[in-house]
């Protein structure tokens, strides 16, 4: 599947989605998201795609939105404001929302720079890995006045503590991939010659995971981050009730006793 803005290609069982919009950094314009979010429609319906890997050509991830080509349809009677804020509900929630739910584990790979919403795009992910020149840059608040959008807040809260977070989004200072790295905002960083092979790689490596092990693992995660101890142990405890009793266990039992990897089944849908 190839588009304007987005390019699909198969890695054996690993989608590998293209931003290629590289004139302008892949600017995350609404063409853009609609064909994204038909690109990760297609992986969603095909469950012979075990992983994907999200990344960008040029020297740019996603640098957010094109202002130099913001503005309504001609004749469009809503201020500029109204109209951006129906295409967020339209495209960029959902967007966002179908990453965190998708079927497969998702990569992103930070080929190079994540500014604005390329910063939540880039987040949404369940593990980034960037190029050791690659960098997040939040321009939102000392450049234009906004809040982050696309998840940045909820994302970054989480991952980096309010205070680094806070002065990420005031400042608006460039934060390189290697200090993203020290600060837990990404997994981990290499050299750009190394990026593509590796981050490829890392996609591999989780397609070769249990199914459900993803869908498990978000949910583990979402439970703790609003649970007590006492809450979280009995979630555990319950969640090991149902999934000793899958084959998935069983062969991960058995490989164990043989001295082999364990080779899991595709999804089903």
């Amino acid at each position: 599947m190839t588009t304007v803005n987005v390019r699909l290609e198969r890695e054996g069982d690993v989608a590998v989605i293209r931003l290629v919009n590289t004139a302008k950094l892949n600017p995350l314009t609404v063409p853009m998201q609609i064909e994204l979010r038909a690109a990760l429609a297609e992986v969603r319906g095909d469950p012979s795609y075990r992983a994907v890997l999200l990344t960008g050509e040029g020297k740019g991830f996603c640098v957010g939105a094109d202002l130099s080509g913001l503005g309504r349809p001609e004749g469009d009677p809503r201020t500029l404001g109204a109209w951006t804020a129906d295409m967020m509900t339209e495209q960029s929630t959902p967007l966002v929302l179908d990453l965190r739910s998708m079927p497969v584990p998702v990569v992103c790979g930070l080929n190079g720079a994540a500014a604005g919403a390329g910063v939540g795009l880039a987040l949404s992910a369940d593990i980034v890995v960037a190029a050791r020149s690659a960098y997040f840059l939040m321009p939102f608040v000392p450049k234009l006045g906004l809040v982050p959008d696309l998840g940045s807040t909820w994302f970054l809260e989480r991952l980096v503590g309010r205070s680094r977070a806070t002065a990420l989004t005031l400042l608006g200072d460039r934060l390189s991939a290697e200090e993203a790295v020290r600060w837990g905002l990404v997994w981990s960083c290499v050299d750009d010659t190394e990026f593509a092979a590796q981050s490829l790689a890392l996609a591999q490596r989780l397609a070769r995971l249990p199914a459900h092990g993803i869908g498990e693992t978000r949910r583990a995660y979402d439970s703790a981050a609003s649970s007590d101890l006492a809450t979280q142990l009995a979630y555990e405890t319950g969640r090991q009730r149902e999934m000793i009793d899958r084959p998935e266990f069983l062969e991960g039992v058995a490989a164990f006793q043989q001295k082999r990897e364990p080779s899991f089944a595709p999804r089903k849908g």
